[in-house]
């Protein structure tokens, strides 16, 4: 129900009513409350609220210091409850306004926690742990300093808040002895320790408030209680930036409060600093931008939203107040404040800000905090989203006291919308990123312990070594992070380079090959500056980094290529053949020797591989357009390779004068189906010598010794690892009687064995060939032999029982690895391959292809066999799988199992097949495989037991 705001602050009774039966049918836990309180609730009304509240939160300072621990927990949470329910109603109603609410919660956590150490200060004296020089004013000069941090320091605690406190303490100080001072620092721990324990205990009462001790100094290694003295070591030794920002709001709230704030006065020229240097001011502008990642929503939500760490939230006020006073509080003792809405009128009082921006910064946030403390009142739960469900969402804006729920949208959505504005005026060069919480601060000696938190929460496994390894790039380790301003624009990046690794399945490894990457840089400034200023460009070096292994390493190896992607036209093409060998041929020209040519050769198609990669891997290219151009860059390559090692072979061994040479591609290098993974299979052939002449070197050979060596010699080129690497693995075992067979073989053998000998499964091979590179009369005869070998008349029969056969023997003794394992698999790429093999050796062929893949074999002849539908089909299911087959070679050496796939590839195989989820494109490849072996049994027959 709706009610309007007509209460008279001074008698809550007024109105009372409508608030009630409000907050009743809204919020269960309000109603709940109401339950157990309403009666004291309405016996109370008749009286001015603050006056109701304040009397409540009194009865803390004076419960009977005889209680057990027990009866004290029940104490705090009853008057915790009532204090709630009163607090919340008048929020409601609006008779508190917003400073109010928050102090009133702010003075029931300080007095709690009062009672609790006060109450544990009497029991460790009655215990004879201690001795209080006053039992009646336990915490009088003992020295123990409790201070409030966060919400609570600044006396903005929200409705369902932790509180944040740390623990030091004087042992020097007089109005508290221990029995053994060696003692002090293991007693007062476990004071601390027990009162997390009794304030956030849930009992069959509830809590009082959850605590948090984690912004000590190193709690990792730190006390839960800590001498004064090693804290100010601590500080003045180890401090780091965001925990100056923490001390900002540092107040001391319970125990010897004037012993606090002597402390926070030794501790001012930590936290004010008068000068500030460039990496300090960075650090402290990035705090914001590294507690929070952009998650990629372009437009702010109203429903999800995360009001608190969302963008245009009360972090982004928090932290225009905040940052600003680290700047300008150590030249300006009046900008020390500790609350946000009288930062925001000092700021403009002292003309750092306009009137207008404090106006609209500060209704913002009142409005976001009332928001987020109804949101809490819902379920009394430490939530900061809207709910998105339409009944929640609807409570929320009738607990607002809106009209309407789009009403409340509207209201929330401008607000929102206002306070990015001036987030993003005031960090122009950075953007305003959210999504998790935590800080990812980077500087001092040691990892920072939240920071670690943070890590280990994005997913990595390792956080210290990855804080170590950020932390070198900010203190200058490499070349390319040695200027400011490189490391200023690596710090911006940060954030999202990190939260895009958390998607990675193993991020950090993601991480390490950046910093591989980022140490081979000569310099940083211009990639960082590109990156920085061209968002799609970091988005695509994330993607191959958490994507695309065989890529990233690649890169890691040689980040100058990289530099490539800068090309206008990168994205709209492949080069074509032409440019692909007047590229090669530049940067060969001044290589010198043998050597220096393999390397450059490795370097190139390094390079080209990565060009062609990047294009598949950002939809620039299909699977189609990827498999001809590294087929282009291949058959470039080995042509010069094969140049080379004749060179080297005639230096020694001289010619054959007449005699010719050339390499035949086979398999995918042959159909120009070649993968990012691919093998190349070739076959050597020589003609124009008799088999005893010898070559006219110094070290004369016999021919088939001669060709062998020279084959020899040319796997060495490709396949042997230099300082570069390897340039191609090679695979010569379809040349004729495969590895029993010489490695060369004369053209008259090779046709003499086709015709004769060759089993159906090296014609099927055979289909694939088409020579590359060599002597071009040679060339010719191979390519006219091959062609008049394939069409000549066979035993359609037979054929037909020998594919069936090879295909039975492939699936029993080669099985899938997985159900990604496309090209193995029952209905994958090989019986799509098997079949149009069989279509183009069998009468039905009636054209004569040139290095033929099943693809080009299905264009040429599919609708004749199988009808245009079908074969419409098999052309569809064969190009899903091999889109999914390059993506997934191209990424990884292990994606057979989809379970295995880095979460990157899987978005970006989604994306390729245009699939919502890996779900969908699994149930599409599962059709895809059936499509092949239905039209499989159909033309060729059922596969052999």
């Amino acid at each position: 129900m709706g009610w309007t705001r007509k209460i008279d602050p001074t008698r809550f009774s007024a109105g009372l009513d409508d608030v009630v039966e409000c907050a009743k049918s809204h919020a269960p836990y309000l109603q709940t409350l109401l339950a157990n309180f309403e009666a004291d609730v309405r016996q109370s009304g008749s009286k001015e609220l603050s006056a109701v509240i304040a009397a409540h939160i009194d009865q803390c300072a004076n419960l009977d210091p005889e209680l057990s621990e027990a009866e004290l927990m029940a104490s705090l949470r009853r008057i915790k409850a009532k204090a709630h329910l009163l607090i919340a109603l008048g929020d409601i109603a609006g008779v508190s306004t917003l400073d109010e609410t928050v102090g009133y919660l702010s003075a029931l956590a300080e007095a709690a926690l009062n009672a609790v150490f006060d109450w544990q200060l009497r029991d460790l004296h009655r215990r004879g742990k201690i001795v209080l020089a006053d039992t009646d004013n336990p915490h009088q000069d003992s020295g123990l300093v409790v201070l409030a941090m966060g919400k609570l320091g600044a006396r903005e605690l929200n409705y369902s808040s932790d509180i944040d406190i740390i623990v030091f303490f004087d042992p020097h100080a007089g109005g508290l002895t221990f029995a053994d001072p060696m003692d002090a620092v293991e007693i007062l721990s476990k004071m601390v320790r027990r009162t997390v324990h009794i304030m956030q205990e849930r009992t069959r009462d509830g809590y009082v408030f959850r605590t948090d001790i984690r912004l000590r100094p190193d709690p990792s290694a730190m006390p839960l209680a800590i001498p004064v003295d090693m804290a100010l070591h601590y500080y003045e030794s180890r401090g780091q930036n965001w925990e100056r920002a923490a001390m900002i709001k540092a107040r001391p709230i319970a125990g010897d409060c004037e012993a606090g704030r002597h402390f926070l006065d030794q501790l001012r020229p930590f936290i004010w600093r008068k000068y500030l240097d460039f990496a300090a001011i960075a650090d402290v502008q990035s705090i914001k931008r590294q507690i929070h990642a952009h998650k990629g929503h372009g437009t702010i939500a109203v429903r999800g939203h995360n009001i608190k760490l969302g963008r245009g939230g009360i972090r982004e006020i928090e932290f225009f107040v905040q940052t600003q006073q680290l700047i300008a509080g150590g030249r300006a003792p009046q900008l020390r404040a500790r609350g946000t809405r009288q930062m925001l009128r000092l700021f403009a009082e002292e003309r750092w800000i306009e009137p207008e921006v404090r106006d609209e910064l500060d209704a913002a946030y009142v409005y976001l905090r009332r928001v987020e403390h109804v949101i809490q009142m819902l379920n009394d739960e430490q939530t900061h989203i809207v709910p998105a469900a339409d009944d929640q969402f609807a409570a929320v804006s009738q607990l607002l006291g809106h009209a309407t729920p789009d009403e409340f949208a509207e209201k929330l959505r401008a607000t929102l919308k206002t306070v990015e504005r001036h987030f993003g005026q005031l960090f122009r060069d950075g953007a305003t990123l959210s999504a998790f919480e935590g800080n990812l601060v980077f500087t001092g000696q040691k990892p920072d312990p939240d920071t670690v938190d943070t890590l280990s929460r994005l997913g990595f496994t390792r956080p210290g070594d990855m804080w170590h390894i950020i932390s070198g790039w900010h203190f200058g380790r490499y070349p390319a992070v040695q200027s400011d301003r490189a490391r200023s624009q690596l710090t911006e990046l940060t954030p999202e380079l990190l939260l895009a690794f958390a998607f990675a399945q193993k991020p950090d490894e993601a991480l390490v090959r950046l910093d591989t990457f980022i140490r081979g840089l000569p310099a940083g400034v211009q990639l960082f500056s590109m990156l920085h200023a061209n968002p799609d460009l970091l988005r695509l070096l994330t993607t191959i980094i958490t994507s695309a292994p065989r890529l990233s390493s690649i890169i890691a190896d040689r980040p100058s290529v990289f530099a490539g992607l800068l090309e206008p036209a990168f994205f709209d093409r492949d080069a074509p053949a032409d440019e692909i060998e007047e590229a090669l041929a530049g940067i060969l020209h001044d290589a010198d020797g043998y050597e220096a040519v393999l390397d450059r050769l490795r370097i190139f198609a390094a390079e080209q591989r990565f060009r062609i990669g990047t294009r598949l891997l950002t939809g620039s290219a299909d699977a189609v357009e990827t498999g001809r151009a590294l087929s282009v860059v291949a058959g470039k390559t080995i042509s010069v390779a094969v140049t080379e090692a004749r060179k080297e072979v005639e230096a020694k061994h001289g010619t054959f004068p007449g005699g010719q040479f050339c390499v035949v591609a086979m398999g995918r290098l042959g159909s120009r189906e070649m993968t990012a993974g691919s093998d190349v299979d070739i076959i050597t052939l020589y003609d124009g010598v008799e088999p005893l002449d010898e070559s006219n070197g110094a070290k004369p050979l016999a021919a088939s010794a001669y060709y062998a060596r020279l084959t020899q010699r040319i796997i060495a080129a490709l396949s042997a690892p230099t300082a570069e690497g390897v340039l191609y693995e090679v695979d010569l075992r379809l040349r004729p009687s495969g590895n029993k067979g010489p490695l060369a073989t004369s053209i008259a053998s090779f046709e003499n064995y086709q015709r004769n000998e060759a089993w159906t499964w090296e014609h099927q091979a055979l289909t694939r060939a088409r020579p590359i590179c060599g002597d071009g009369t040679l060339m010719e005869k191979t390519t006219a032999i091959i062609a008049d070998i394939l069409a000549a008349p066979r035993d359609e029969e037979k054929v037909k029982t020998d594919i069936l056969t090879m295909r039975a023997r492939l699936l029993r003794d080669k099985p899938a690895r997985g159900d990604f394992d496309l090209k193995n698999v029952e209905g994958g790429l090989t019986e799509v391959e098997f079949l149009a093999q069989y279509i183009f050796l069998s009468s039905l062929q009636k054209l004569k292809l040139e290095g033929a893949g099943a693809r080009d074999i299905l264009l040429a002849f599919g609708d004749e066999v199988f009808g245009k539908q079908m074969a419409a089909d098999l052309l569809a299911a064969h190009a899903d799988m091999n889109t999914v087959l390059h993506l997934s070679r191209l990424c990884t050496s292990q994606g057979h199992d989809p379970a295995d796939l880095p979460t990157g590839l899987v978005e970006i195989i989604c994306q390729a097949l245009n699939e919502p989820s890996l779900e969908h494109v699994q149930v599409r490849l599962t059709s895809c495989r059936q499509q092949v072996v239905d039209a499989f049994r159909a033309c060729v027959g059922e596969l052999p037991d």
